[in-house]
């Protein structure tokens, strides 16, 4: 299993076993099943692009959505933030949260299921809200760099990182390729009030079955300036 792994509904179907005639790859449910096996389905490690640019970010308060086993939670949480994980899988939120508990940042995380579908804000607003590989169906991912931006605080920062549609991804269906995007197709979906500080595809190498490739981060950075 490679070292950083995707969360929630934006996964990848050759990465779970899982085929392109998978009915409710979109859906909470086929992730309840997931989770509820004996064995972690991510690394637990970090997401180099959260690592790379958290790192640089005073701590405060944050939101990860598409949390999936809590990784980049508990990551955060061990640099000094209070973070939320947000799941629509309340089996991997219950394994987030009790990784959470072994490392010891059980006292700094606190867990909300929603589907990023449907999500809102409701007036919670944070320092820094992130999503790694969360994608949606029909290009859904720019409607929801508007809903995730509503939760970001004053002067807070917006990450977003996800797959492009590249050559390696050709084994998927197109509905799992339609999901993906390029980091610049997310910016039409902030609203007004963010500074775009990072909008390219940043390479990275890893390993798969044995077979190593490059694949592109897709990565958004966005700065609320009002």
């Amino acid at each position: 299993m490679q070292t950083n792994q995707p969360a929630d509904a934006a996964a990848h179907a050759h990465q779970h076993g899982t085929d392109g005639t998978d009915p409710d790859y979109f859906e909470a449910s086929s992730w309840d099943e997931r989770y509820a096996g004996a064995d972690a389905v991510w690394s637990g490690n970090p997401n180099p692009q959260l690592v790379t640019e958290a790192g640089r970010l005073s701590p405060g308060t944050a939101l990860d959505v598409g949390c999936g086993e809590g990784g980049d939670v508990i990551w955060l949480a061990q640099q000094g933030w209070q973070v939320t994980g947000a799941d629509f899988s309340a089996t991997g939120l219950a394994r987030a949260a009790q990784h959470a508990e072994q490392a010891g940042v059980g006292d700094r995380t606190d867990w909300w299921q929603v589907d990023a579908r449907e999500f809102a804000a409701g007036g919670r607003s944070y320092d820094l809200v992130a999503s790694h590989f969360l994608h949606l169906p029909d290009g859904g991912m720019v409607e929801a760099v508007g809903r995730l931006a509503d939760a970001v605080a004053p002067g807070g920062h917006l990450l977003v990182v996800g797959h492009s549609p590249a050559a390696h991804f050709t084994e998927l269906t197109q509905s799992k390729r339609a999901a993906m995007f390029m980091a610049t197709d997310l910016v039409p979906g902030l609203p007004e009030g963010f500074e775009v500080l990072v909008a390219e595809q940043r390479p990275r190498v890893v390993t798969r079955d044995g077979v190593t490739v490059e694949i592109d981060d897709s990565t958004l950075l966005a700065r609320r300036t009002a």
